[in-house]
């Protein structure tokens, strides 16, 4: 399978395709499914929505420091590339090998869970088809990502539109039409773990996850230095105030003690109850265009991280995975695979359980690349810089402290599950160690390696 050099990926998404992307792929499933587990955890409304505002800080602080670096690698594979530069192939290996073989598969993998639910209950198919349902949606929206990356973006925009629409609905309902106090509603009957404040909030992470995936896409961004810190920053300001709003209404119409009862069906109570029937339902149309559009920002970005390494000739069948289809200009092979691996993982996996563990598995290299905005500092203290993290050094130590506090937080809570998630990441050293060996890779440290000037000057000249 012979791939012509001219062919690359096509730089040509603007401001509002990454903001799209970053607003689209973090509201997903998240807030509408996880208003009974951040409760449970939490064991009141009150911390419930300190939890989502924690979770949302979190994810800000996080961000803004992503941004710096993003600013300074302007690539494709996000987080991957960032570990290998600051970090060395080893750690860069890791964090992709988790991302594409564990995390991002069983994010999408969940995504088509709950979308399949809320099919067959809108549509009143039985619940033996689920499996097929969630395969075959993800089969079309992974299709629609093998063609030009216009196509997706353009359908993120739209999807974005339309997610808020029930969004909306549910906020205004909630604020001008719930009757019950937002505030000091607690449960009796709570989950084993509840009053554990740090698993909250890594509920709610779940909810605020994908708003680095827009970074895998560093290689097809327009002037990516500059647009790249502005559609994470203000695509994570957007949904936390979205996220904030939907909980204070949810609250505000629901009784705790209902929604810890009714769990993911809250939402839908909710909108059958303030919308009747039809408008429920409506209601239910606008929720699954938002998992559709979650779904499709991470299935045009992952795939992203599979292509990268896959031209570094860091994963089997390398030279196919880092095929690129000379008219679509899309890594159609990495998508695939990606799309299979999905797959397998729904019919043979839990793959909520799984996502779960994987938030908690990708936070710990967000810590590494939080201590990497130092280290950056420390190794090019001359470097200019089109982004720099706001409040430095404090930003980072919050982002910092703040996932260490939740990672210590599952530590205590799920033992077994964290090293299950250890597991799946350290399947991966034998992996790296025997492709490095039969493509004759020698350099394999790379700790200090600087920033690419070569990447640095492609990327001034994409700039308009």
């Amino acid at each position: 399978m012979k791939q012509q050099k001219e062919v690359s990926l096509d730089r040509d998404l603007g401001l509002w395709s990454a903001l799209s992307l970053v607003i689209g792929t973090i509201i997903g499933a998240g807030v509408f499914v996880r208003q009974s587990a951040v409760l449970d955890d939490a064991g009141s409304t009150t911390m419930g929505l300190l939890a989502w505002l924690a979770g949302g800080i979190l994810t800000i602080t996080a961000g803004l420091t992503i941004a710096e670096i993003a600013s300074q690698m302007p690539e494709t594979g996000g987080l991957y590339v960032y570990m290998e530069k600051i970090y060395g192939k080893v750690w860069g290996f890791l964090s992709g090998w988790m991302q594409i073989i564990i995390y991002g598969p069983a994010m999408i993998a969940s995504l088509g869970a709950y979308l399949a639910i809320l099919l067959s209950d809108f549509f009143g198919f039985p619940s033996k088809y689920n499996a097929l349902i969630a395969i075959g949606t993800i089969i079309l929206v992974g299709i629609l990502n093998l063609f030009s990356n216009r196509y997706g973006a353009t359908f993120a925009i739209i999807t974005t539109v339309c997610k808020l629409v029930p969004v909306a609905a549910l906020i205004i309902f909630g604020l001008f039409f719930g009757n019950k106090s937002a505030f000091g509603q607690s449960i009796s009957e709570v989950h084993q773990s509840a009053g554990n404040f740090g698993v909250a909030i890594l509920a709610t992470l779940f909810a605020f996850d994908g708003w680095i995936l827009v970074a895998n896409l560093g290689g097809e961004i327009k002037n990516p230095r500059k647009r790249l810190p502005q559609a994470i920053t203000f695509g994570i300001l957007a949904v936390l105030v979205i996220y904030m709003l939907v909980s204070y209404g949810v609250y505000r119409a629901v009784p705790a003690e209902q929604i810890h009862k009714l769990g993911t069906g809250a939402i839908p109570y909710l909108a059958n109850q303030a919308f009747g029937e039809i408008g429920g339902k409506i209601l239910s149309i606008g929720i699954i265009i938002s998992i559709v559009g979650c779904m499709n920002g991470k299935i045009m970005t992952f795939p992203r991280i599979m292509y990268a390494m896959a031209k570094r000739k860091q994963l089997p069948f390398s030279k196919t995975l880092a095929y690129l289809h000379p008219k679509s200009h899309t890594p159609i092979f990495s998508t695939i695979a990606e799309l299979i691996i999905v797959a397998i993982m729904i019919i043979f996996s839990n793959a909520d359980r799984l996502s779960e563990l994987c938030i908690f598995t990708v936070y710990c290299f967000y810590v590494m690349a939080f201590v990497g905005v130092f280290l950056l500092r420390k190794r090019n203290p001359n470097t200019k810089r089109v982004f720099s993290t706001p409040l430095f050094p404090l930003t980072p130590i919050v982002a910092i402290f703040g996932s260490l506090f939740v990672i210590g937080s599952e530590i205590m809570s799920d033992l077994p599950g964290v090293l299950t998630s250890f597991i799946f990441v350290a399947v991966g050293v034998p992996v790296f160690y025997y492709e490095v060996k039969k493509n004759g890779i020698v350099d394999i440290k790379n700790e200090d390696a600087p920033i690419d000037e070569d990447d640095q000057d492609n990327s001034v000249k994409s700039q308009n």
